[in-house]
């Protein structure tokens, strides 16, 4: 099945990057990403006691580990989002084709490496990246299509056609939030579980 966000990248000219017309703080057909005063932790067996049991507020350089349904099966994957890169103003309109769409907005892109762990082998191009989203102060930001994969440090999911245990990979997630917002959370959520967060400051 061809997921959203690969339609849209294959439909979208590769020079022009499109805003997503999600408004910032509205939902998309991404997991159900929530914001930390009002996600919850589920209950596992035998958690890390380092580790929430599912989903949860982690301190800065902590990873996690979730697991994730990929095409070959579930695998088990740890997740560390490494840093936030923020822009200005100027450069967030300059990246969008209608600039004032971006007025008082700063594009955030999340670096998130992703450590195989456990489960089977990938063959085709991971869509594990796919659950990283961007917050600003409890409320969700709006996704910028195309944009990650030309920042420096990123890879492109695309271009990963295999993926074996103890490998591991850099995906990135642009999204546009309000310049002034004090905080960056940047989440990612397993298959069915709730969302890891986290927290940044902005500036």
């Amino acid at each position: 099945m061809l997921h959203r966000k690969t339609a849209l990248r294959l439909a979208a000219p590769v020079a022009v990057l499109a805003l997503a017309l999600t408004a910032c703080g509205g939902g998309d057909d991404k997991a159900d990403a929530k914001s930390p005063a009002t996600s919850g932790a589920k209950e596992a067996s035998e958690p890390s006691p380092s580790e929430p049991a599912s989903g949860g507020a982690l301190a800065t350089g902590e990873s996690a580990t979730g697991t994730y349904e990929e095409d070959p099966g579930k695998v088990t994957y740890e997740i560390l989002a490494e840093k936030v890169d923020v822009s200005t103003e100027a450069e967030a309109q300059k990246q969008v084709a209608d600039p004032a769409k971006a007025k008082g907005l700063v594009l955030v892109t999340a670096h998130v490496k992703f450590t195989h762990k456990g489960g089977p082998a990938l063959t085709d191009s991971p869509q594990v990246g796919d659950e990283t989203t961007v917050w600003a102060d409890g409320r969700r930001g709006s996704i910028l299509i195309g944009a990650a994969e030309d920042a420096a440090g990123c890879e492109d999911p695309y271009d990963v056609e295999s993926w074996k245990q103890g490998e591991s990979h850099t995906f990135c997630e642009t999204y546009l939030v309000p310049a002034d917002a004090k905080n960056v959370e940047v989440h990612w959520t397993e298959t069915d579980g709730e969302p890891y967060i986290w927290t940044f400051p902005n500036g």
